[in-house]
This record gives C-alpha cells, structure tokens and sequence, in this order.
C-alpha cells in the first residue's frame, strides 16, 4: 500500500446533506477530543522500524528521531528530485490499527524548513490502488509554522466525502508533499487517533441546504429553520403569520423586500420554477416583481404582466429559464470562454437558491400578502415540428432514423461497445442495455464486471486501466458506422433521477477509416470539435443541464465554450427531446423545441461526428453514488437526424464495416491525443 511517487491521483467530491436540520447536524457532529490514542510514540525502542521512505522515494527522503515541541518527534528532510510526491510511511506494530473507537486521525506538523511546503496525510487500508482506498487530507505551511491536518474517516481533501475507509483496519499512514525543488524539513510532533466513531465534519452555514417538503417554500406547514425570514428597509414593513407574507409600503415608489433562510440556502433542484399568490389587500394597485439569487448569481428579475387591483389576487411565475438563450461570444475559437454575450443565459443555480426579492411598483400606499410560495414543475408546449422535421424551413432529408423497436439493437447503427474515459468506477455490458416499449434503457447498477464484457482484455480502454469495475451500464455510440457533417439531431431521453450520475448524448469526430488510428479519426483539432448536446450531471436535478464545444483536442491547446445552467421543461412524459442544429459555422442547440443555446463561428467543426449515449459516475460538479438508489434508468426513446441537400456530402451516412477496423480509443501511437476531459 505505499504510494508509488510519480502516479498519486486525488478527485474532490461535493458534499451534500440530507434529512437533517442546521442545529442537529452541529451537535451530530460535536467530537469527544478527551477520548485519543497514540498511533505511534517515537520516545519508544524500535519506534524509527516502524517508518520508512515511500516507494522510488528512498534517495529523497530522509528522517530520524529527534526533539519535538513536547518529547521525541520524527524530522523528515525532503530533498530535490524527481519523485512527483515524496514521503514516509508509518506502520502500525502488528498488521494494521484498530481505530473503530475513533473519528478521526490528526497529524501535527511543525515545517522547520526555510521554504514554504505543502504537507498531506493519507491513511489506508489493504485493497487494490486502482481502488484508491484511502483517504487524504493536506494542509499548507509557512516556514516556522504549525498545524494540525485532521482526517477524519471516509472523508478528504476539505472534509468531503471520499472513500468508504474502514477505521477497524488502518494498514499505512502515509505523510508526504509534493515534487521538491528545495531542500525542506518538517517535524511529526504527533499522530494519534480521536473523536467518536462515526464522526462527521462540522457544518458550514453556507454549505446547508433546506429542500422544501412539495416545494413549499412559504405556507402553512413551514416553520423552524425553513421558515424564512424577512429583511426590509423602511417604510417598508413586512412580517409573516399564518403561513403568509404581509407587506406594507407606504407612500409611491418601487419597494422590495427580501426572504431568507435562517441559515444556509434552498435547494430547488426538483422544480424549474416557484409560483407565488399575491392579493392586493390595498387601495392602490400594485405591480409585482419577483427576482430569485443564488450562490452562482441571480436569476431574471420578472414583473407582473398586470398590475393587481386592489381586493384582487393574481399568481407570479418566476422561471428558471432566461427569456435570452445562452449565447457564446461570436467567432471566440482562439481561446476558451465561458461568459456568453451580456445579457443572455444565466447564471442562476437551483441547488443553491440564497434569496427571493419580492417587490412591488405602486402609485399610492400599498399593501399586500403573499398567501403561498412554492416551487413545482412547468411543462414544455411542444412545437408541431418536434420529432417530425427540422426547425428551420430548408430541403431536408431524414438520414437516421432510431426508434428502438426492434429486439435487438441494429449492428448496422450502433456499437454496444466502447471507452469509458471519464470515470474509474464504471464498465460497459450488454446485458444493463435493454430494449422495450420503443425505448432501449441504460441500466445503471452497482454489479461487479468486466468492461465491453470482456474479462480477457489486457490494455482496456478505460480512466482506470482497469478491466474491472464496480459499476456497470449500457453504451451505445456509431462510430465506424453512422456518420454526419451538418444537418439536425435529435434524441428524446430521460434523465435517471440517483446522485453521482453523469448522463450523456454527444458528438465526436469520424474522419473515416482511411484518415487512420483512432486518435487521428476522432482528433479533436483540425477543423473539428467534440459537441456536447445535452450533458447532465444528477445533483442539478432533472430540469437542468450542460453544454458545451470542446476544439483543438485535450492536451495544452484544449480549448472550450458553454453553459452549465440550462434550465429546461420536460413533456408530459418527463421526456426532453434534445436537438442541435449544425450548420457551416453556427450551432443551436434545443430542448423539446426551444432554442437554449447558440454560437456563430468560424471555428464550428466541418468534421463528420458520430452520435455517443452512455452514464457514468462523477463529473466536475456532482455529489458521490448514493448504492441504495439504485438501480436507475436513462432512457432514450429515438434519435433521429436530418441532412439539408445543400448540405450533404459523400462522408456523410452509413459506412460498411472496415476489414481491419482500430479499436476505439486507442491510444498507443508515436503522437496521442489525450482522452477527452469532459464529454
């Protein structure tokens, strides 16, 4: 279990919390520091045997018992090198430490060096390192500076959620830093084991969330740390009884007031909108205003479409959805850019909902309640044209059409077969892709297995390396066999509703067999770009997702625009039909037949590009796999595209099965491109 210098990986995971309210999570999480005990006491004879330099680390590590703040200490000298990540392993005095007492594990570390380090704690237990099991904390020290990096179980790097580590059967602690430009020194004062067992980190206000029982933000039913509270400036006067919000505001003007959480913020994931009921129960009419903020920034400030009269009531809708579709910066292709043109998209985010602004435009004394607020779900109005054709008026052909009623999936479309780059936990199996009722649905399940159902591949193509995976899911992608440049794509899925899951309909290039190994064919660069149609990341909830262009492959010149607030409307069925209108430099991408996002460019791939449906576990803003909800379903009910004559070209359609076709993904070549980051 010692750590293999120039190969040590860390992924940070979201940490969420569930069913527990503000107060009771602090006093959940309150430790016992009078119970610890001493892994290891280096005033004790055979103390330095127990300790040694980490693999291919020896010529850059050394240590040896000394004085410390309080008793002996172990000082370790980091010398220059090559070694990526340098360090020590302890070893307890028989096979490993029974630490099922404790909480947590706390190092105290002194840098008695002259040079700033950065210092991490891993503790292991006995497993597979493609496994990662283990846990790591770090902490960063000025030179004469002390601190405590306190690990507590199955957390890690900023106490998030990490690796199920089972404190009973603690193998190794690993200390170490980073690559060492020059020489540096640090002293172990102490490392011992604390806290109860099971112990959770504390709470940050800012991280609590209250998710409102059937989306009732404000009624009758709410109260304790989901009711919220009221800022108001004067004249205006605001107060809340009964279940309903009462303002005051005299005199004319344009006044507001403002709810919030006792602590922490809403989490609106499960809605796409909150619908407030206002009655004028003044002798002016007012005018309401309705502006929801978040965390990642405010949503749209929305006005009533009608003053009130007075006695009258009327219900405000205020969506997530910007009236401006997200628009990337015109021909932006030399470099990366996530801010779209002023003015369009959002940057609003419904896991984090800080605020409501409620206000009101009057020409006399006003007063008003609002009777409830809530957040719920707004169904899209499909267009006539969805699924039937293109958006846009043109010579189009139907050039794929999928509507999955076979019994089998079509070998002339599809492969059931294929990488997983963008995660360590998941592999690929037939037997989670099962067609039925017109749809085919990708199981995701906790089942150990072999990816591509393959146990004898020796150089799979995954993150991991690994041939084996504790996850396991259906693929489908038409490379090698399907191709298009230009024209529309459509897929009408629906996303599985489990956290950790990273569900996907993307594009990627195809240049065709003759162009030669894969990483050639599906070279980023060169005139192409991977397109990201509709990416989805479970913790946002159903009605949200990403977008994105990915251009000049994946290495140094990887470049990239797009959104990760598309608020979308489901059909009646739960379903978005997902479509991208490609055309010679411009982009629209569209759900159930409302334009989301678009971009002009000269930079807008010429390539023809390949359809790719998969899940996996992860992405870059996710919380971890919950195993009790599962399994799930992502469910794709067709895909379809369409080619515009004037368009169409002799790389375009079908292709007949090379006889000597490059496995997908390969890698092996003299000048690889790195496997894609995001998909």
């Amino acid at each position: 279990m010692n750590l293999k210098c120039g190969s040590f990986s860390g992924r940070l995971k979201l940490l969420a919390f569930a069913g527990l309210s503000f107060a009771g999570a602090l006093g959940l999480f309150a430790a016992d520091e009078a119970k610890s005990k001493a892994l290891i006491d280096f005033g004790a004879a055979g103390a330095d045997a127990r300790v040694k330099a980490a693999r291919q680390c020896e010529e850059q590590v050394e240590f040896k018992i000394a004085d410390g703040e309080k008793g002996k200490a172990l000082e370790i000298t980091f010398k220059p090198g090559a070694a990526g990540y340098p360090g020590i392993d302890i070893k307890p005095e028989g096979e490993k430490w029974d630490l099922s007492a404790f909480g947590h594990i706390e190092a105290k570390v002194s840098n008695i060096g002259q040079n700033p380090m950065l210092v991490a704690m891993r503790v292991d237990n006995a497993g597979d390192w493609k496994d990662n099991p283990w846990n790591t904390e770090q902490a960063n020290l000025k030179p004469g500076e002390t601190k405590v990096i306190n690990l507590i179980f199955g957390h890690q790097y900023g106490q998030k959620p990490g690796y199920k580590l089972n404190p009973s059967a603690v193998v190794n602690v690993l200390l170490f830093t980073g690559k060492v430009g020059k020489e540096s020194k640090i002293r172990l004062e102490s490392l011992v084991a604390a806290g109860p067992a099971g112990e959770k980190p504390p709470v940050d206000p800012k991280t609590f969330r209250v998710k409102p029982k059937d989306g009732v933000i404000l009624g009758a039913g709410v109260a304790g740390e989901a009711l919220p509270v009221i800022e108001a400036k004067d004249p205006v006067k605001g107060s809340i009884a009964e279940g309903a919000l009462k303002v005051v505001m005299p005199g004319k003007g344009d006044h507001s007031v403002t709810l919030k959480l006792p602590a922490g913020s809403w989490d609106l994931t499960s809605s796409n909108q909150v619908r407030l009921k206002f009655k004028n129960e003044g002798s002016s009419p007012i005018t309401p205003r309705i502006q929801l903020s978040s965390s990642g920034g405010p949503g749209e400030q929305v006005t009533a479409a009608a003053p009130i009269a007075p006695g009258a009531e009327q219900e405000v809708l205020a969506s997530f959805i910007p009236s401006k579709p997200w628009t990337a910066i015109p021909n932006s292709g030399n470099k990366t850019n996530w801010d779209g043109v002023k003015g369009t998209g959002t940057k609003f985010g419904s896991d984090a909902v800080t605020n409501i602004k409620i206000g009101a435009m009057h020409d006399g004394d006003a007063s008003f309640s609002v009777k409830a607020i809530t957040a719920d779900v707004g169904l899209a109005q499909i267009p006539e044209w969805l699924g039937k054709r293109p958006p846009v008026e043109g010579d189009w052909t139907l050039t794929f059409d999928e509507n999955f009623d076979g019994k089998e999936i079509d070998p002339k479309k599809w492969n059931i077969y294929g990488p997983n780059y963008w995660d360590k936990k998941s592999h690929w199996s037939k037997d989670n892709l099962i067609l039925g009722d017109g749809v085919v649905k990708f199981k995701f399940e906790k089942k150990r297995g072999f990816h591509n159902d393959d146990p004898n591949e020796k150089n799979p193509q995954t993150l991991s390396k690994s041939n084996e995976s504790d996850y396991a899911c259906g693929y489908l992608d038409s490379y090698g066999k399907w191709v298009q440049r230009y024209g529309y794509f459509e897929a009408r899925v629906k996303l599985p509703v489990a956290p950790g899951l990273w569900p996907t309909f993307w594009m990627m290039p195809d240049r065709g067999f003759a162009a030669g190994p894969q990483w050639k064919r599906a070279n980023t660069g060169d005139g192409a770009m991977e397109f990201d149609i509709m990416e989805h990341l479970t913790r946002w909830g159903q009605y949200r997702h990403n977008i994105a262009f990915h251009w000049d492959g994946y290495g140094k010149e990887h470049k990239q625009t797009g959104t990760s607030a598309i608020y979308v409307q489901p059909d009646k069925d739960g379903f978005l039909t997902c479509g991208m209108l490609w055309l010679p430099g411009k982009v629209i991408y569209y759900s159930n037949g409302r334009e989301v996002a678009s971009w002009e460019a000269d930079r807008i791939s010429t390539v023809p590009s390949h359809f790719i449906f998969e899940v996996t576990t992860g992405g870059w803003d996710n919380n971890a796999v919950d195993d009790s909800k599962l399994p799930v379903d992502y469910v794709v009910d067709y895909v379809k595209a369409w080619q515009r004559k004037d368009l169409a070209s002799e790389a375009d359609g079908f292709k007949e099965p090379a006889k000597v076709e490059p496995k997908p993904e390969a890698k092996a070549e003299a000048k690889p491109e790195a496997a894609p980051a995001a998909k």
